[in-house]
C-alpha cells in the first residue's frame, strides 16, 4: 500500500478488465499493475494520492483500466462501452488548469432528465442548474436523504458581510437554500465575517475597499436577519443553521496553517481560475491579500465538513474554481467525498446584472427599501424576463407558470403583477399587499383621494421650511427617487420631477410650509411609476 509494483513487473500487463456491481454502482477502486484492488482507501506514488473515484450509470459494468508511470504522475485511461476518455486525475497533477479540472470532475454529459431526487429535479425544473462535481452520486444521496431525516445532506452558501444588507443579486442563492431545506435537507447558511477581512476578487476589477471589525460585525448583523423570513432555524436534522467563519479562520495560525494546507495549492492552478485570469488580463491589481480568498474558501468547505458534517457546496457559476477546490482539499486532507453544483448567473434580458437598477442596488432589508418599492421592482421586469423570474423568485406551480407563459401583449402584465405579489409576499408578508394595491390604484389609476402608505417617507424641519425651505433636488435624493443630484436636475429638466401633479421647472427651487396647504405632508413624483412622501416633523 505505499508503493507501486518494483520495475521488474514493469512489462505486466497493466489491461485489466473486471466487473463489479456495488448497489449498481462502481465506487472507490484502486487499479494497480497487478489488478484492481478493493477496499483500499489510498496508495502514494512519491507521496501523491493514487485514488480514483468513479461513479457510473447503473446500466454499465465493464470497466477497463490502463496506467503508466510518467515523470509528472500518472495517465488513466477509462473504457467503459463505446465511450472512450482520457483524464489526469487533479489531485496527481498539481499544474491542472481550471479547465481540464471541470472536465475532470463535472458531469457535462450527464443526462439530467434521469435525475430522481426532489431537490436536484426542482433546480433542474425551474432552472437553477449549471454545473455539478458529480450529478449521479449526489442525487443518489439526496434521494436517500429525503426520505429518512437522520441521512439529510447538509449543504452550505457563503454570504460575505460587505455591506449591511444583501440584495436581490444574493436572492436566487436564498432560493436554493429554500427548495433544499423543502427537499428535506439541511441548509447552512455561512456568514463570511473571516473572508470578509480579506474580500472576495471575483468579478472586480479593483480591490474591495478594507472593513473594519466593527464595520463587518455591524453588516453580519444587517444580513443576517433575512434568512429568517425564507428558512426555519432550530436544533432538528432538517432545521437551517447560521455559522460564521471568523470563528475557525480568525484563530489560524499563519505558519501552521501554510504548513498544512499549503502544499495542497499551487501557484500554477490558482492562476488558470478564470476569475484570476480575467483580472490580470484587465491588468487590474491584484493583491496578494484576494489572492488568498480561494484557499480561505475552500478550508471553509474542509471545516464545515468536519464541524457539521457538509457534504455540498452550493454557489454561483463564477464560484466554480473556488467550489472545485474545496472538494480538492476535502478529499486530499480527508479522504472524503464532496459535492459542488452551481447555478447560473442571472442576468436581464437585456444583458444586465440582476439585481442593479437606475437608482441603485434593490435591497432586500426593509429599511434600506421599502416594500412598495421592492414590488414596484419586480412589477416593472421586462416581458421576456418575467417567466423565468416566476420560476427563479417564485414558489408558483410550474403548471400556474405554464398558462401564464400563454399571455400576450398587454395581457402580460397581469403576470407581472403576480411576480411582483409572490416576490414581495416571500421577503416582507402578505400583510403589506392590500397597501401596495390600494397606493398603486390612488396614485397612478384613480382621481380623488390618495393613500400614500406605502411609499417611501421622510420628514422635514417645519422650521426649515417656514424660512429657506428645503431643495427639491435634496428630498428627491433623500426618498431614493434619484441616485444623485446630477440626476435630478436631468429630471426636473426633462420634466419628470413633479409636486403631486404640477412639474417642478426650476432645479433651484425649494418645498415650503405653503406647498402642504391645509395638509402635513405632500406627494414627489419622479415619472409616472414612482413617488415619495414628505411629511411635517411633529
Amino acid at each position: 500500500q505505499s508503493s507501486i509494483a518494483p520495475a521488474s513487473n514493469a512489462n505486466s500487463s497493466l489491461l485489466h478488465s473486471f466487473r463489479h456491481h456495488l448497489n449498481g454502482q462502481l465506487k472507490y477502486c484502486v487499479v494497480s499493475p497487478k489488478g484492481p484492488i478493493q477496499s483500499t482507501p489510498t496508495m502514494r506514488l512519491n507521496s501523491m494520492p493514487l485514488l480514483l473515484s468513479l461513479s457510473l450509470s447503473r446500466a454499465l459494468s465493464t470497466v477497463a483500466f490502463t496506467h503508466t508511470v510518467r515523470p509528472r504522475g500518472i495517465t488513466a485511461r477509462l473504457s467503459i462501452a463505446r465511450h472512450d476518455t482520457s483524464f489526469r486525475h487533479p489531485s496527481l497533477f498539481s499544474t491542472s488548469t481550471e479547465t481540464e479540472i471541470e472536465t475532470e470532475t463535472t458531469s457535462s454529459e450527464y443526462d439530467v432528465t434521469k435525475l430522481q431526487s426532489k431537490f436536484l429535479t426542482t433546480m433542474r425544473d425551474r432552472g437553477f442548474l449549471h454545473q455539478c462535481t458529480n450529478y449521479a452520486a449526489l442525487d443518489e444521496q439526496l434521494l436517500e436523504g429525503q426520505s429518512s431525516s437522520s441521512k439529510a445532506v447538509s449543504a452550505y452558501l457563503g454570504f460575505d458581510a460587505t455591506a449591511d444588507s444583501l440584495h436581490v443579486g444574493s436572492l436566487l442563492q436564498i432560493m436554493i437554500l429554500r427548495h433544499l431545506q423543502q427537499s428535506g435537507h439541511k441548509p447552512v447558511v455561512l456568514i463570511g465575517g473571516g473572508t470578509s477581512k480579506v474580500g472576495d476578487p471575483t468579478g472586480k476589477d479593483e480591490s474591495r475597499v478594507m472593513l473594519t471589525d466593527d464595520v463587518i460585525e455591524k453588516n453580519t448583523q444587517g444580513i443576517s436577519r433575512v434568512f429568517e423570513r425564507f428558512l426555519r432555524f432550530g436544533d432538528g436534522d432538517g432545521d437551517a443553521i447560521m455559522v460564521n467563519n471568523d470563528d475557525w479562520l480568525s484563530g489560524l495560525y499563519y505558519l501552521d496553517f501554510l504548513r498544512e494546507y499549503g502544499t495542497q495549492f499551487t501557484i500554477n492552478r490558482m492562476l488558470s481560475f478564470e476569475s484570476v485570469k480575467q483580472r490580470l488580463a484587465r491588468e487590474a491589481p491584484f493583491s496578494f491579500l484576494e489572492f488568498n480568498y480561494m484557499i480561505l474558501q475552500a478550508f471553509d468547505f474542509l471545516e464545515l465538513h468536519r464541524r457539521y458534517g457538509v457534504k455540498l457546496q452550493l454557489g454561483g457559476s463564477d464560484q466554480w474554481g473556488n467550489i472545485i477546490s474545496g472538494t480538492e482539499l476535502g478529499r486530499r486532507c480527508d479522504g472524503v467525498q464532496l459535492f459542488g453544483l452551481t447555478a447560473p448567473l442571472i442576468t436581464t434580458s437585456d444583458g444586465k446584472k440582476m439585481g442593479k437598477t437606475a437608482n441603485g442596488a434593490v435591497w432586500l432589508n426593509k429599511d434600506r427599501l421599502s416594500e412598495y418599492d421592492y414590488w414596484q421592482f419586480w412589477r416593472n421586469t421586462a416581458d421576456d424576463d418575467v417567466i423565468r423570474f416566476l420560476k427563479l423568485f417564485t414558489e408558483l406551480d410550474l403548471e400556474t407558470i405554464k398558462e401564464l407563459e400563454q399571455l400576450e401583449g398587454a395581457d402580460i402584465n397581469k403576470a407581472k403583477i403576480i411576480l411582483a405579489d409572490e416576490a414581495t409576499t416571500l421577503l416582507h408578508g402578505k400583510d403589506c399587499l392590500s397597501t401596495i394595491h390600494e397606493t398603486i390604484n390612488s396614485m397612478f389609476t384613480q382621481k380623488g383621494t390618495q393613500s400614500t402608505e406605502g411609499l417611501p417617507r421622510i420628514f422635514a424641519n417645519k422650521a426649515d421650511l417656514d424660512t429657506t425651505g428645503v431643495k427639491f433636488l435634496d428630498l428627491f435624493l433623500q426618498l431614493g427617487l434619484t441616485k444623485s443630484k446630477k440626476e435630478g436636475r436631468r429630471l426636473i429638466a426633462q420634466g419628470g420631477a413633479k409636486l403631486g401633479d404640477e412639474k417642478i421647472q426650476d432645479e433651484n427651487a425649494v418645498l415650503t410650509s405653503a406647498d402642504f396647504g391645509d395638509d402635513n405632508e405632500v406627494v414627489l413624483r419622479s415619472g409616472k411609476k414612482r413617488a415619495g412622501v414628505v411629511e411635517i416633523e411633529q
